[in-house]
C-alpha cells in the first residue's frame, strides 16, 4: 500500500465526498474543482491560483523541498511522483488530473480516471519565466481562475521590479546559484533554468556559464567551484546534515576563494522548477538576503 492509504484524514475525506463519486468526470459547464496532482511543479502553480488539490504525489517531499505555497493538512499523499497510486485516484474520482508529462509519467496512463492536463514548463525551446507566464495563463482559463492569473501575472512583474530596485547597488559580485545533491556534488542553476531568468530580469550576473542539462543545471563536483574565482555563492535550502559536515570539515572547501572572501548566502526552501510564484519568491528573498548582506 502507498503513503496515506489508511490514514483517518484519509478516510474522513472520502467519506465527506462520496456524493461527487456518483457523477461523471467533471462539468464541461463548470471549472474543476477536485483537482489531483502528480508532482510538485502542477501542486505548487495550482495552489498559486487559489485552489488547493486534494491530492499530491509524494506530499512528504513537497513539504520538504518546495514548502511553498503551504498545502493544507487536509491534502491526501498519492504516493511516488515516478509511480501514483491508480487505487486512491479512482476513489478520488477528480475532476482534473494536472502533472509535467512526458518525464517519467504517460497522460495515458491517467485518462481513464479523469480528463488530464498538462504542464510542459521545459517541454519547449524557450525560457522556463516566458513558458510560466504562458501556462499560467492556460492553467488559469481552464480552472476558471482568469483573474487569479492575471493577479499572478502582474504581482510577479512588481515584485522583480522592486527586487531589482532594491539590488541595484549589489551588481559587481556575480552569484553562483546552487543547491548540494550530496556532500561532493552540487547542482548549480545556468542557462535555461528559471533561477536565471529571474537573474537576467534582476541585472545581476551569474558566474556560472557552462553547459547545463534541458533543466537547467550543471551537476558537478565541489571542487569546480574553484575554477570560477571571486563570486558570491548562494545555496538553496535544505541543506542537508552531510553537506554541513561537509563545509564544516573540508579544507577544499574553506580554501574556496568564494568561500574565503564572502559569507554563504542561503535562500529559504523552493521549487526552482515551478511557475512565477516561485519567481517571484525567489527574487524577493535574493533581495533580502543580499541586502542585508
Amino acid at each position: 500500500m502507498r503513503a496515506g492509504f489508511h490514514s483517518p484524514t484519509r478516510r474522513a475525506f472520502l467519506g465527506g465526498t462520496g456524493a461527487f463519486a456518483a457523477f461523471p468526470f467533471g462539468f464541461a459547464s463548470s471549472p474543476p474543482r477536485r483537482v489531483a496532482c502528480l508532482e510538485w511543479t502542477a501542486a505548487g502553480m495550482v495552489m498559486s491560483l487559489g485552489l488547493a488539490p486534494i491530492a499530491v504525489g509524494d506530499l512528504k517531499g513537497y513539504r520538504q523541498w518546495v514548502d511553498q505555497p503551504t498545502l493544507p493538512e487536509t491534502t491526501l499523499d498519492l504516493g511516488s511522483r515516478g509511480e501514483p497510486s491508480l487505487e486512491l485516484l479512482e476513489e478520488l474520482n477528480p475532476d482534473l488530473i494536472i502533472a509535467t508529462y512526458g518525464y517519467g509519467l504517460e497522460v495515458g496512463d491517467f485518462e481513464r480516471f479523469a480528463p488530464t492536463y498538462d504542464l510542459p514548463l521545459y517541454a519547449e525551446k524557450t525560457s522556463p519565466y516566458a513558458q510560466a507566464k504562458r501556462e499560467t495563463q492556460r492553467l488559469g482559463e481552464r480552472l476558471g481562475r482568469e483573474r487569479e492569473a492575471e493577479a499572478l501575472l502582474l504581482g510577479t512583474e512588481r515584485t522583480i521590479d522592486e527586487s531589482r530596485l532594491r539590488l541595484a547597488d549589489r551588481k559587481a559580485i556575480p552569484l553562483c546559484l546552487f543547491t548540494f545533491f550530496d556532500n561532493r556534488h552540487l547542482r548549480i542553476y545556468g542557462a535555461g533554468s528559471l533561477l536565471q531568468d529571474v537573474l537576467d530580469r534582476l541585472d545581476l550576473r551569474n558566474a556560472w556559464d557552462r553547459a547545463t542539462s534541458q533543466w537547467g543545471i550543471s551537476t558537478v563536483g565541489v571542487e569546480q567551484l574553484a575554477t570560477i574565482g571571486d563570486v558570491r555563492l548562494v545555496c538553496l535550502e535544505p541543506i542537508m546534515p552531510h553537506a554541513v559536515r561537509m563545509m564544516r570539515g573540508s579544507s577544499l572547501w574553506q580554501n574556496l576563494p568564494a568561500v574565503r572572501t564572502h559569507p554563504i548566502t542561503t535562500i529559504p526552501i523552493l521549487w526552482p522548477f515551478g511557475g512565477l510564484d516561485v519567481a517571484a519568491r525567489f527574487a524577493s528573498l535574493l533581495a533580502d538576503n543580499l541586502v542585508s548582506a
